[in-house]
């Protein structure tokens, strides 16, 4: 095999892109996988598809750790992603300083652009947010559902609303061309999540995923996280 396969949250999948030059160059592999819905990428590997490394919430990766499909050595913390708010590069930033503005800038839009309010970190934290600001039935009409934050990002970027808004993870938002960054959720409707790497029990490749782990968590890479929107956990 000439691939390191990876299972992981959208939220990582820019940061991964910017070290993988570095990690082919190191090991002579490149990085294969599917990023989406870290609930839809847990059952992957329950079901079976083949996987050398995941990264997903710390508490989920707590969880496969506990029924034994990855090794609890290998566990270490990527960083921690908010959950954003995003525009079109064209369109003004949206303000949202608390609740009401926040309230406010849903009912605005036409379009509401987020990932799976099931099996997404952030869909099923908009899902919620929407019921505490009373606005769930109001504006069920408007929102836009995608697999994961990035496909949602991408469908805003070349959406034809006259205000949409997005969403999801920072890091989605920040890799996506064509968007940008709005703001993190407001206090009280605020979710920052940390994501977690960990070598599968099963990994074929476990030496190389190793090397993938150091390179997103080295402290020299500190800048290259930030810059994908990763905070320190």
């Amino acid at each position: 095999m000439t691939s390191l396969n990876i299972l992981s949250g959208g939220a990582a999948q820019g940061l991964v892109g910017n070290v993988a030059a570095k990690f082919k160059e190191s090991t002579g592999l490149d990085i294969t996988g599917d990023f989406g819905a870290v609930g839809a990428m847990a059952d992957k590997l329950r079901n079976g598809t083949p996987a050398d490394i995941l990264i997903l919430t710390s508490a989920l990766i707590a969880t496969l750790a506990r029924e034994g499909l990855v090794g609890a050595s290998s566990i270490a913390d990527v960083g921690r992603v908010e959950t954003a708010l995003a525009v079109r590069d064209t369109d003004p930033l949206v303000s949202a300083s608390d609740a009401a503005s926040l309230r406010h800038a849903f009912l605005q839009a036409d379009a509401i652009f987020v990932p799976d309010t099931k099996a997404s970190t952030a869909g099923i934290h908009v899902a919620k947010v929407l019921a505490l600001l009373d606005i769930a039935d109001e504006v069920a009409g408007r929102l836009k559902i995608y697999p994961n934050g990035a496909t949602a990002m991408r469908h805003m970027a070349s959406s034809d609303a006259t205000r949409p808004i997005g969403c999801t993870q920072a890091t989605e938002i920040i890799a996506t061309k064509g968007t940008k960054l709005s703001g993190a959720l407001p206090k009280g409707c605020d979710l920052a999540t940390v994501y977690t790497a960990a070598i599968t029990s099963k990994a074929t490749h476990a030496r190389e995923a190793q090397i993938l782990i150091d390179l997103l968590t080295a402290a020299d890479q500190g800048h290259l996280r930030e810059r994908a929107g990763f905070l320190p956990v």
